[in-house]
C-alpha cells in the first residue's frame, strides 16, 4: 500500500474513532446523571487525535528510512554485484531498476536494471508491508487507549486544548527557526567571502567587476568587489525614483478615495487599484522594457541628453506604479481611521474640505502613513526582475536617470545563475550583497513599526 493510500485509511479511521467517542460521550449527559466534564465533541476530538498523530507521525519518519533501507537491500543483493564502479552510471541503473518495478517505465535498457527490478520490487514490498502493519498497529493502539479513557470525569477539552496551544507553539517556532535559519545560513557565507575580500573593500569600494578567473595567472583573477555602485542602484531606483512617483499617487488617491469618492465609486476603484498589487513583476518588467524604456530613451535624445535604451527611469517609474497600492493602502486605512468628529469639527470651525485634510486628517494619519511608506520602500528595493529588464546589469554610479544602472538583488541573480562552486569570491559575494539587504529591509520594517507605535493617536 502506497504512503498516500495509508495516510488515508489512517484519517478514516480517525474519523472512525470520533464518531465512536463522540456517541459514547454522548450518553454521559443522559437526565439524572452527574453532568460530564467535557462535550462530545471533545472526547471525540481526543480519541480521534490519538488514532491518527502516532499513525502519521511513524509514516513521516518511515517513508525516507524505508527508501533507504530498499536501496541497502537492492545494493546487498547477489545482482547487484555486476554493477558498475561509476556512481552515476549506478545510479542511473538502480532508478531504472525502481521505474520499472513501480510500473513506470514498461521495459529496461539496461540488462542490469532488468535484473535488479526484480529484487527492488520484493524489497519495496516487503518494507511497504511493515510499515503499513505497524502504522495499522498505532492505530488502533492509540485508538483504543483513548476510547478506553473516555468517561464523564475525564478532562478531554483540557488535553485537546493544550494538545492545540502545543501545535501552534511549535507553528510559531517554526516561524522563528527559519529566519534564524536563513540569518545563520547568510552569515556563515559573508564571513567566508569577507575571508577572501576586505569588508571595508566591500562596503566602499566604487568598482564592481566579480567576473575573477579560472586561473591565477589569468588578467584580472583578483576580480573587484566594491558594492557602492550596486547599493547607490538600488537607493535611486527603488527609495528615490519609485517614492517619488508612488507617495503622491498613492496618498492623492487615498485622499480622493476616502474623502471625495461616492460609495459606489469607492466600491469599484478600490478593488481595481488593489489589482496592481496583484501583477505579476514579470509583467512589469515586460512593460518597462518594451513600452517605458523606448520612449523615456526618445524623451533624452529630443532633449539631447545621452540615454540608453535600459535606464534607472525606466525601471523607478514602473517600480512606482508597481507599489502605489502599498502606499496608499495603508494610508486609506490611516484616514478612515480618524474619527468623524475631527473632520465635522473642523468643517464647523469654518474650514473648506482642502483645508481640513491638508491640516487634520492627514497629520492625524500620518503615522499610518510613513509606515506605509517605509514598508513600500522595503518592497521596492527587494525587486528583481523590473531591474533586469528595465534598468540593465551595469554597475554605475551615476545620477543621470536616463543610464544604464544596477541593483543588489540584479547582481545576486547574475551571480548565482547557472551551475557554480561555492568557494570563490564570485559566488560568495551574493551572500554577502544578500545580508546587506537584509539588513537594510528588517531595519526599515523596525523603523516602520516604531514610527507607527510612537506616533499613534488614540481615539475614543
Amino acid at each position: 500500500m502506497s504512503v498516500a493510500a495509508l495516510a488515508l485509511l489512517i484519517l478514516g479511521l480517525g474519523l472512525a474513532a470520533w464518531l465512536a467517542a463522540r456517541a459514547k460521550a454522548a450518553a454521559f449527559a443522559s437526565p439524572g446523571k452527574a453532568r460530564p466534564h467535557s462535550l462530545p465533541g471533545f472526547h471525540g476530538w481526543y480519541v480521534a487525535l490519538w488514532a491518527v498523530l502516532p499513525a502519521l507521525l511513524f509514516l513521516a519518519v518511515w517513508a525516507p528510512v524505508s527508501g533507504n533501507l530498499v536501496m541497502q537491500a537492492v545494493n546487498e543483493s547477489p545482482a547487484a554485484a555486476s554493477l558498475p564502479p561509476f556512481e552515476m552510471q549506478r545510479q542511473a541503473i538502480l532508478t531504472e531498476a525502481r521505474e520499472v518495478a513501480e510500473g513506470t517505465r514498461q521495459a529496461a535498457f539496461n540488462p542490469e536494471a532488468e535484473a535488479l527490478s526484480p529484487v527492488y520490487g520484493a524489497a519495496a514490498s516487503r518494507y511497504a508491508t511493515i510499515g503499513t502493519v505497524v502504522a495499522l498497529l498505532l492505530a488502533f493502539a492509540g485508538g483504543g487507549y483513548a476510547f478506553t479513557r473516555v468517561s464523564p470525569a475525564f478532562r478531554a477539552r483540557t488535553r485537546v486544548e493544550r494538545l492545540v496551544m502545543a501545535t501552534l507553539l511549535i507553528a510559531s517556532l517554526i516561524a522563528i527557526l527559519t529566519t534564524l535559519g536563513i540569518v545563520l545560513s547568510l552569515l556563515f557565507e559573508s564571513l567566508r567571502f569577507f575571508s577572501m575580500v576586505s569588508p571595508i573593500e566591500f562596503l566602499f569600494g566604487t568598482n564592481w567587476s566579480p567576473q575573477t578567473a579560472m586561473r591565477a595567472d589569468q588578467a584580472g583573477s583578483s576580480g573587484a568587489f566594491g558594492a557602492v555602485p550596486l547599493f547607490w542602484g538600488t537607493i535611486f531606483i527603488g527609495a528615490i525614483i519609485a517614492m517619488i512617483v508612488a507617495i503622491p499617487l498613492g496618498l492623492m488617491s487615498a485622499i480622493y478615495l476616502t474623502q471625495y469618492a461616492s460609495a459606489r465609486v469607492r466600491r469599484w476603484m478600490k478593488p481595481l487599484l488593489e489589482v496592481l498589487a496583484g501583477v505579476p513583476t514579470v509583467v512589469y518588467g515586460y512593460f518597462a522594457a518594451l513600452t517605458v524604456a523606448p520612449a523615456i530613451r526618445d524623451f533624452a535624445v529630443m532633449l539631447g541628453i545621452p540615454g540608453s535604451s535600459e535606464s534607472a527611469l525606466a525601471a523607478g517609474l514602473v517600480m512606482g506604479i508597481m507599489i502605489i497600492p502599498f502606499v496608499s493602502s495603508m494610508a486609506d486605512d490611516s484616514i478612515a481611521a480618524v474619527p468623524q468628529a475631527m473632520r465635522d469639527g473642523s468643517l464647523a470651525m469654518g474650514a473648506t474640505t482642502s483645508e481640513t485634510i491638508k491640516k487634520v486628517l492627514v497629520p492625524a494619519a500620518l503615522p499610518g502613513v510613513v509606515g506605509g511608506v517605509l514598508l513600500a520602500v522595503s518592497r521596492a528595493i527587494g525587486e528583481t526582475m523590473i531591474v533586469v529588464m528595465a534598468a540593465g546589469l551595469a554597475a554605475n554610479l551615476t545620477a543621470n536617470p536616463f543610464e544604464s544602472v544596477t541593483t543588489v538583488t540584479t547582481q545576486i541573480v547574475q551571480l548565482l545563475t547557472g551551475d557554480q562552486e561555492f568557494d570563490s569570491p564570485k559566488t560568495l559575494a551574493a551572500f554577502a550583497l544578500g545580508l546587506v539587504l537584509f539588513i537594510v529591509t528588517l531595519l526599515l520594517n523596525i523603523v516602520a513599526l516604531r514610527v507607527v507605535k510612537k506616533y499613534r493617536e488614540a481615539y475614543e
